[in-house]
């Protein structure tokens, strides 16, 4: 991780007695003999335990059902533990931006979007929300004025705590609302259950999104103010950000639109101090923390502190291949020939060589764009946006002995999203927002993309198809793209096919119920409170 809280404690310090799994384990007690009182009986465990609910994005342990990194009999942590290689996955190889060529149980179906509910993918990624939420929840028990007072903690230290306590809610809404895109209905459960009384209750998606917004409101006057929290570290602006992208797509998961609200928050974002890096492929590059008057809230990776096989190392390492040239991304151990892209994606953009719209970062050379075979890595153009190198072209400065493991942070936020998010918002009726601002907010987007004025649009040419199509064009491979084509309604139907959609070469519409996966069956069998999702 780069410079900020995360890195000046000693990981592993501590073991914070949760569980992975919110249903199967909740009546076990910890084996070893650091509990709760040991954790947090000074203001460091505080600091440790905080640490690891901001953690949990970034590493993997403590995953699965039995507490541990076995999903279920899954053996593969790369795979499967990971939070950000598994929501990618979810996001972007069920859409027209990603295919993957390796036949590891569960990730072929995703692009085929055939998948069951013993999907290993889907599967990981429940449980892995479920985990940071889980940590979350033990976090805010253990923090509250009563257990402050009891361990003797006052003053500015009991004041750190409660901050602590805003940002883990933060984390815990932001890991439901990826349960509530993703699953629709899962179960539910806060710091009030005590751990191992219950069983958790399943929540309704409209029941959920409300109480996702009602957290977010209540913790924003208490947040810091924008940019002015540690570098990793949710702000007011993450909450105004993640707010915009809960209405923009309200209508998804309430029926209710509430593009009004999306337009109030993400000008909030907007109007903080936030502006857009001068050259768009610095965004994901090994030192793009300095990338901090764009990005509004990051998962932060270090090749020798948050070493694993998911996250941006996956991002970089699977996307190379073929004849292409490893120290070109910064990797000495070399790729590992997976993702690459279709030929959807390649085409909204006016040449696949980036000459005229910089954002077009494609490997084309012994690639071919029509893709026959999906396991053959040199079918489909292969992306060439995430590199372990700096600015300068000099090796990430972090990178591990071996050079696995990468330095790119990810963007959970950044503001070309809020631009987009408030144009898409406008064009659909919300009020309080015009045309003309929102005309001039994806004209900054693309005078970045094009280094002038040519790339800019009029009026005319600001309609939803532009949108959908210009998020692709700046927010490929950031695990947008299934989110926003469930919303165009273009993600199951036939109105939009790509190639290999549904697992024919020219595509096909699929079954509407895939707009949302499955519970994982396990989970469904072991609580007596969990309804599977229709379809399924």
């Amino acid at each position: 991780m780069k410079k900020n809280f995360l890195n000046k404690i000693v990981t592993g310090a501590f073991m914070v007695a949760v569980l992975g799994s919110c249903v199967k384990d909740l009546d076990r007690l910890p084996t070893n003999e650091v509990t709760a009182e040991t954790v947090y009986s000074t203001p460091m465990g505080y600091r440790q335990a905080f640490a690891k609910v901001y953690g949990a994005w970034a590493t993997t342990g403590n995953q699965g059902p039995a507490g541990n990194n076995d999903l279920q009999g899954v053996p593969d942590e790369g795979n499967f533990a990971d939070f950000l290689r598994t929501f990618w996955y979810t996001q972007e190889l069920t859409t027209d931006e990603a295919v993957l060529g390796w036949n590891d149980p569960g990730l072929p179906d995703l692009h085929n979007m055939s998948w069951s509910a013993d999907n290993p993918v889907l599967v990981g990624l429940y449980y892995r929300s479920t985990f940071q939420i889980t940590l979350a929840n033990d976090f805010l028990r253990q923090s509250t004025d009563d257990k402050l007072s009891s361990r003797g903690i006052s003053g500015a230290d009991a004041d750190m705590i409660r901050q602590f306590r805003n940002e883990a809610r933060f984390v815990r809404a932001y890991q439901y609302w990826v349960l509530m895109d993703a699953y629709g209905n899962p179960p539910f459960f806060t710091d009030a259950d005590q751990l191992g009384s219950t069983i958790p209750q399943q929540i309704k998606r409209a029941d959920l999104f409300n109480y996702i917004e009602s957290e977010l409101k209540a913790i924003e006057p208490q947040m810091a103010a924008p940019r002015q929290n540690e570098y990793g570290r949710a702000d007011q602006a993450a909450v105004w950000a993640l707010l915009a992208r809960l209405y923009l797509n309200a209508e998804v998961y309430t029926g209710t639109a509430r593009y009004t609200d999306a337009i109030t928050y993400s000008k909030r974002v907007i109007d903080a101090g936030y502006s857009l890096v001068p050259n768009y492929r610095h965004l994901f590059l090994a030192d793009n923390h300095l990338n901090t008057n764009e990005f509004i809230l990051t998962i932060n990776y270090d090749g020798l502190r948050t070493q694993g096989f998911g996250g941006t190392t996956f991002l970089t390492h699977a996307a190379v291949g073929g004849n292409m040239d490893k120290s070109q991304f910064g990797i000495p151990s070399g790729g590992w020939g997976g993702i690459r892209t279709t030929k959807a994606l390649v085409n909204l953009f006016p040449d696949a060589n980036g000459d005229a719209d910089k954002r077009a970062q494609f490997h084309t050379n012994g690639q071919q764009l029509e893709i026959t075979s999906i396991g053959s890595f040199t079918h489909g153009y292969a992306i060439t946006k995430y590199r372990n190198l700096t600015r300068t072209g000099a090796l990430a400065p972090n990178i591990d002995p071996k050079g696995d493991h990468v330095d790119i942070d990810f963007p959970l936020f950044r503001l070309p999203e809020m631009y987009l998010i408030y144009a898409e918002a406008v064009l659909r009726g919300g009020t309080g927002g015009n045309i003309a601002t929102a005309l001039q907010y994806i004209n900054a987007i693309r005078q970045r993309a094009y280094g002038n004025a040519s790339g800019n649009i009029g009026q005319q040419q600001l309609t939803l198809d532009f949108i959908i199509d210009e998020r692709a064009r700046e927010l490929y491979w950031e695990a947008h793209r299934r989110t926003d084509l469930i919303r165009f309604n273009r993600f199951t139907s036939g109105t939009y096919l790509w190639p290999w959609k549904g697992g024919v070469p020219n595509g096909r519409a699929v079954e509407s119920y895939r707009r949302i996966f499955p519970i994982p069956s396990a989970d469904v069998t072991a609580n007596r409170n969990l309804v599977q999702n229709p379809g399924y």
